[in-house]
């Protein structure tokens, strides 16, 4: 997995983002998290899967932590797409074209530094 490729799993993300942001080589982080670099290259290329706190371990050998949180579903940009898909073509053609015309005033006051 090269340094800007997807991550194939969320662990695999997480552990390679913190690693970087370390400064840290494969075999620094298992040094530090007690690990073998093995097992550090297996969970960043999704070859592996680490528990909860082994993840939690080989972040914080990275000078990182975890912070869990649960929240309800977002579900505003369902509701935005179904509105605007009960609208007729021509009023969702006006409202894009007001969007975009609003896009371009933000982006032209940002460049003139208003």
């Amino acid at each position: 997995m090269g340094k800007f490729d997807v991550a194939p799993t969320v662990a695999a993300g997480l552990i390679r983002t913190a690693r970087d942001r370390a400064s840290l080589t494969q075999a620094q982080l298992a040094r530090l998290a007690k690990v073998s670099q093995q097992t550090v290259s297996a969970y960043e290329t999704g070859r592996k899967e680490p528990t909860f706190p082994t993840l939690q371990r080989l972040l914080a050998a990275a000078g990182f932590e975890i912070r869990v949180r649960i929240e309800p579903i977002e579900r505003h940009d369902e509701a935005l797409a179904h509105f605007l898909d009960s609208l007729p073509v021509n009023k969702r053609r006006e409202l894009e074209r007001e969007r975009h015309s609003r896009a371009k005033a933000a982006r032209l006051r940002r460049v003139k530094g208003h």
